[in-house]
């Protein structure tokens, strides 16, 4: 072989691993650049207790919205949610479960469904979830409150209606407490009415549930208005846009989902271009009830509420409804796909809390009530025997009415 010949193939072999050497480099800079998240490889080889997975167009992942404060070392997940990518329908869907709801976690017996994740972080979580409603989860995306502040912020703020007197008074009062755990002071809401909230509005918004708010249920709703003033954010931007929202966002995220997971996932999502955002809790009304000493847990069958799921998700009949009313769409009417801000999403009014079936007198004297008013305050609150007054585990005191009502004192 001439030299020249030689030198001929050196230069092509030396520029072929160059070429070869740039796009690594530019793909572990895009990698880092826009796929720089918290990635958890803890669940590999985990026994999630998850079924098959029915249909392979539809991928079904855990939210947890995680409220950790500072020195804690473990979680509750205030905010559960299936998060269900329906690229055959080209939707999003949410499907909130009620923190409080009483289920068996394995190896630990009854609890509160949020318990799960403080016992064992998100894999028990996972595992319960799929043990209780037959789903077929295997990954989760995990964000702590505090985070969602910076997510918001990123996003410019979130367009969200303040309904009413009480939402804007209960919505102040916890921003006031929330500068207190942080030593800091945050701007209020001004007024009721649709306004662009910053992020720390947003998150006390997703917290508020006291003063006549609407409770536990209320303020699950409030939690997906949130996240689909995100979305709809999110909807609204270009390309561009989205990228740079992307090298901010990802930060803030816990997942266990890989970049190669990522990628697909997000390509199949958008194929049809931006999916629709729908909404759904179970329970259904009229289908559970309170339970326990203080009516801490709430009580249904989980197996009807697995059922209601599972159409949901695969057969896309919206919980509540059948096939018929539907017209195999899952959409009513009204389109519940694109509510407004603060709309009842899929029909569902939280301005009142929903109604739980007739309460018999078996069920009554089966659900823990004694004289003994310490055994009437909530898991993690307290009873002040010297006064008479109780204090929920936020810490806010209140006293009990003549039909065992909780009344919040003005503080």
């Amino acid at each position: 072989m001439s030299i020249k010949r030689f030198q001929r193939r050196l230069v092509r072999v030396l520029t072929i691993l160059v070429l070869l050497s740039v796009i690594f480099c530019l793909g572990l800079y895009a990698y880092r650049t826009f796929l720089g998240y918290n990635y958890d490889s803890s669940l590999s080889g985990e026994d999630l207790a998850a079924g098959v997975q029915a249909d392979k167009n539809i991928t079904n992942i855990a939210l947890f919205g995680l409220d950790t404060r500072e020195g804690d070392t473990q979680s509750h997940s205030d905010c559960m949610m299936i998060v269900t990518v329906d690229n055959t329908r080209g939707k999003i869907k949410l499907t909130s479960l009620m923190r409080d709801s009483l289920v068996n976690i394995d190896g630990y017996g009854e609890n509160k469904l949020n318990a799960a994740y403080f016992l064992g972080g998100p894999s028990l979580a996972i595992r319960t979830i799929n043990e209780n409603f037959g789903t077929d989860i295997t990954e989760y995306i995990a964000v702590n409150f505090e985070q969602l502040v910076e997510i918001i912020d990123a996003l410019g703020g979130v367009e969200i209606n303040v309904q009413t007197t009480a939402e804007l008074d209960e919505l102040n009062r916890v921003i006031r407490d929330y500068g207190v755990e942080q030593g800091q002071s945050f701007q209020g809401v001004e007024s009721t009415g649709l306004q662009t909230l910053d992020g720390v509005q947003a998150l006390c918004y997703g917290r508020i549930r006291k003063g006549g708010t609407g409770d536990d249920w209320a303020r699950v709703e409030r939690q997906s208005i949130v996240m689909e003033a995100m979305f709809s954010k999110v909807q609204s931007m270009s390309a561009s846009e989205l990228i740079g929202l992307m090298q901010k966002l990802m930060p803030y995220v816990t997942t266990s989902l890989s970049a190669t997971e990522i990628a697909p996932l997000i390509v199949g999502a958008l194929q049809n271009g931006m999916p629709e955002i729908e909404h759904t809790r179970v329970p259904l009304d009229g289908e559970w009830d309170y339970y326990g000493a203080s009516s801490e847990y709430i009580l249904y069958d989980v197996d009807v509420a697995a059922d209601h799921i599972h159409e949901y998700i695969y057969n896309d009949v919206y919980p509540g409804e059948t096939p018929s009313d539907t017209g195999s769409t899952g959409a009513t009417d009204g389109d519940t796909s694109s509510t407004g801000a603060n709309e009842p999403l899929g029909g569902i009014d939280f301005d009142e809390p929903p109604t739980g079936p007739m309460t018999t007198d078996d069920s009554a004297s089966s659900s823990g009530s004694t004289d003994d008013p310490a055994s009437l305050a909530e898991e993690g609150g307290w009873y002040d025997p010297d006064t008479g007054d109780y204090y929920d585990s936020d810490g806010d005191r209140y006293y009990l009415d003549e039909s065992g009502t909780r009344v919040y004192y003005a503080e």
